[in-house]
C-alpha cells in the first residue's frame, strides 16, 4: 500500500514513513522508495555544495580580475554562497571532505563561467585557484 501512495501522494507517503518509524512499525515500511529517498538526500546536499562553490569562486575571480565592474551585487553574492557553505558544514561536517574533492574541479567551472560573464579570455584567470580556502571562506575577505 505505501508503494502505490509513494506515488500517488509523495507528502503523505512521507507523513506515513515517519509515523511508521516512530511507532517501530518498520515492516510496513516501503523500504526500496526510502532507501532512494535517502540516497537522493545526500546527491541532493552535495550538488547544492558543488553549485555554492562554484558561483562564489566565480563571483571571487570577477571581483579581482575585473573591479572596476565590482558592485554590491556581487559582494552580495559572494557573501550569501559563503554563508551557505559554512551552513552545509556545520549541518553536515562531513561534506568538508567533499568540498576538498570537488574543490579544483570546481575552480575550472568558475573560471569558465567567470571568463564568459566578464567577456574576459579564459587566459586572464590563473589554472590554478589563487585564494587560499581561509580567504574563499572568509565572511569579510575580498580579493
Amino acid at each position: 500500500m505505501q508503494t502505490n501512495l509513494y506515488n500517488k501522494d509523495y507528502y503523505l507517503w512521507l507523513e506515513e514513513t515517519v509515523q511508521l518509524l516512530k511507532e517501530g512499525r518498520l515492516t510496513e515500511i516501503d523500504v526500496n522508495n526510502l532507501i532512494e529517498e535517502i540516497e537522493d538526500m545526500g546527491i541532493s546536499q552535495k550538488n547544492a555544495l558543488e553549485s555554492n562553490l562554484i558561483v562564489l569562486l566565480m563571483h571571487l575571480l570577477k571581483w579581482k580580475y575585473q573591479p572596476a565592474k565590482q558592485s554590491g551585487s556581487w559582494r552580495g553574492s559572494i557573501r550569501e554562497h559563503r554563508r551557505r557553505i559554512l551552513k552545509a558544514f556545520r549541518n553536515s561536517r562531513s561534506l568538508k571532505r567533499y568540498f576538498e574533492e570537488i574543490f579544483d574541479e570546481s575552480y575550472q567551472e568558475a573560471r569558465k563561467q567567470a571568463a564568459d560573464e566578464t567577456e574576459l579570455s579564459l587566459n586572464t584567470f590563473p589554472e590554478t585557484c589563487p585564494f587560499k580556502v581561509e580567504e574563499i571562506l572568509d565572511s569579510e575577505d575580498l580579493p
